[in-house]
């Protein structure tokens, strides 16, 4: 079957200005490394649709959402925390980002995708019920595994979140649902600061800066991988953050391209086991350009097998 690339234009018209590091200029970087690498002439493209009200409300609460809705701005923009800003297009943006993991679970599911990659801005993994965070106004790949859940009855949702900062939103939304498996490695002490509680389906992973290769493939093989194959996922999440690699100035972690590709391919081989390789991904962080499309590049490879 064939992988599906789904992304919108409107995605690029949340600009937050030149200085910001979550920029339009993302998903070009992105787009380009894909053509250049020739992987764009071996996947299908698909613009999103826009999330429903009601999707949104699985996840988030409905007043958060409704004021979300009622703060969009008509000129200049609106801080909805200190580090998340809404401009006029933001909400357009934030609606397709979440609508094309909607289209993503659906074409997994229904069989016409073997996996799909949902290139959209701004991310989702920081956005909890009812608060903006970390540049995240919803929660995207909670919208993705809520949708799985209702829409086609699945029990055991497994959520990978290899970005360098905690994916606190996701684990706000799935902290008392255990048919959601979330697994989150981030550098700590580090932005959001607070490690989650977890639980036994929410297993966080803190690092310390300055972690390699080694280190973060060693500790993701002895706490994560037994536990994602016992839980025998019947579809695979990404929250793909790529700002964990070196050349990031973002954080402090040392990955490279090659740990990106070693994580997918520990991933794929369970949900090739589990639930006929279903996987869907959506980018989360990622700030030095050069990097971010490389490291999405083999993510890619690594998901087609």
């Amino acid at each position: 079957m064939n992988f599906l690339y789904i992304s919108h234009p409107a995605c690029h018209l949340h600009d937050l200005g030149d200085d910001h590091p979550e920029s339009p200029a993302r998903l070009d970087a992105i787009n380009d490394r894909l053509i250049a690498s020739g992987v764009d002439f071996t996947i299908m493209r698909d613009d999103a649709p826009q999330v429903t009200i009601e999707q949104l409300y699985r996840v988030h609460d409905k007043a958060y959402v409704d004021k979300i809705f009622a703060q969009t701005p008509e000129h200049g923009t609106v801080q909805l925390d200190p580090d998340t800003a809404m401009m006029p297009r933001s909400l357009d943006a934030a609606l397709y980002a979440a609508g094309a993991n909607v289209m993503a679970v659906d074409a997994v599911m229904q069989g016409k995708a073997s996996q799909a990659f949902c290139a959209v801005r701004p991310p989702g993994h920081h956005a909890e019920k009812d608060k903006a965070m970390g540049f995240c106004i919803f929660n995207n790949v909670a919208v993705a595994a809520a949708h799985a859940m209702a829409e086609y009855g699945l029990q055991r949702v497994a959520i990978i979140d290899f970005d360098v900062h905690h994916g606190n939103g996701t684990e706000d939304i799935f902290f008392d649902d255990e048919r959601v498996l979330f697994c989150s490695s981030f550098q700590y002490p580090f932005y959001p600061y607070e490690v989650g509680l977890g639980n036994e389906h929410i297993l966080n992973l803190p690092l310390p800066a300055g972690t390699d290769s080694e280190a973060f493939q060693t500790a993701v093989s002895e706490q994560w991988l037994d536990k994602l194959d016992a839980f025998a996922p019947q579809l695979i999440l990404f929250s793909a953050g790529f700002d964990a690699h070196f050349e990031d100035e973002m954080a402090h972690f040392r990955l490279v391209e090659t740990d990106y590709d070693w994580i997918t391919r520990k991933v794929k081989a369970i949900a090739d086991k589990h639930c006929d390789g279903k996987m869907v991904s959506t980018l989360e962080g990622g700030y030095a350009l050069s990097a971010l499309a490389r490291s999405v590049t083999v993510h890619i490879k690594a998901m087609m097998g």
